[in-house]
């Protein structure tokens, strides 16, 4: 759950692939945060998992809902 006043922080897959990649070659969690500016770096323990569960495909962002040309309810309003 969110908590007052917090802020949250969206990262780039490319920035996600970056500090993966990172990790994989020997650097701390507190490093690539520095090097990345990556204000939590328990976000990196997750992309982790992530990545070695599913692979780059896992660092895709889903959260965010696209909407398809055939949900835009917009097109049918003028007819």
């Amino acid at each position: 759950m969110a908590k007052k006043g917090q802020v949250f922080h969206y990262y780039s897959l490319e920035t996600k692939k970056k500090a993966v990649a990172m990790r994989l070659d020997g650097m701390t969690k507190r490093e690539v945060a520095a090097a990345l500016e990556i204000s939590d770096i328990g976000r990196l323990k997750v992309w982790m998992r992530k990545y070695r569960e599913h692979g780059e495909e896992g660092l895709i962002d889903r959260r965010r809902k696209v909407a398809s040309p055939e949900e835009d309810h917009t097109a049918g309003a003028a007819e």
